[in-house]
């Protein structure tokens, strides 16, 4: 199966239950790069467009670029409202946008399913003069117990499962090499989260490697997370450490 298609059929369920990012990290976009209204951002594999929703309610113009016909048409029905969303139908390799055309390339949860030096190449040709990529993730605290834990739930019961955020917290040779000349800004902002038993599950439901109903692994996959979560919850409560990990530079 190709990678573009690894969300197909979770679409409702990613809308639903994935964070969005902090408001501190939004503010740091703009002011770094020097955004404003009529500016373009292009949103690479926006998905059912959670940044870029952020984006817009600042009052940025937002294409969103994503090749998954479910996540794609999740976004479009949810942003109709915004006047400054445009949508299109493209790969991070080929997104079809004109050359010379935006002011900031951002990728949120997505850039560890790029082919990573056509993408470069693309955001070469895109990007205006000096205008940079964003990288950012919303990665779960791997020191926490409670995060080592359900990472050992879905080694045992998710056959594609390669670490969370498909393994990109430790190669920071990707990010040298993706960068020009290595050089990049790293920013790092706590994010913890709060989930109820179905906000938990549902989390874990929205991931790529998750089983879904009709497969094997999944009526264990929900037990073990149940537990997981009658363990660690507080009054139907449980928190989860989690880190905005950002990286922007030239490219």
């Amino acid at each position: 199966m190709k990678t573009t298609e690894n969300f197909t059929d979770k679409a409702e369920i990613y809308a639903q239950y994935r964070p969005s990012y902090p408001n501190e990290y939004i503010d740091y976009l703009l002011s770094a790069n020097q955004l404003k209204g009529e500016q373009i951002v292009a949103d690479i594999g926006s998905g059912t467009g959670i940044l870029s929703r952020q984006l817009l309610e600042k009052g940025m113009n937002v294409i969103g670029v994503e090749p998954n016909d479910d996540m794609r048409k999740m976004a479009e029905e949810s942003l109709s409202i915004h006047s400054r969303f445009k949508s299109i139908k493209g790969t991070a390799e080929n997104t079809t946008l004109k050359g010379n055309s935006v002011d900031l390339v951002t990728v949120a949860q997505a850039f560890h399913w790029f082919d990573k030096k056509a993408f470069k190449i693309e955001c070469q040709r895109i990007v205006r003069q000096k205008a940079n990529v964003a990288l950012v993730w919303n990665s779960r605290d791997l020191t926490s117990p409670i995060i080592q834990e359900n990472a050992e739930i879905c080694q045992r019961t998710c056959s594609n499962f390669k670490g969370f955020s498909g393994g990109m917290e430790e190669t920071q040779d990707v990010f040298n090499s993706f960068f020009k000349d290595g050089k990049y800004e790293f920013k790092k902002y706590q994010n913890d989260l709060v989930f109820d038993y179905k906000g938990f599950l549902g989390r874990n439901l929205s991931a790529s490697y998750a089983p879904k109903k009709h497969e094997k692994k999944y009526k264990e996959f929900v037990y073990l997370l149940s537990e997981l979560f009658e363990k660690y919850s507080n009054n139907g409560k449980m928190v989860l450490q989690n880190i905005t990990r950002s990286y922007l530079g030239n490219v």
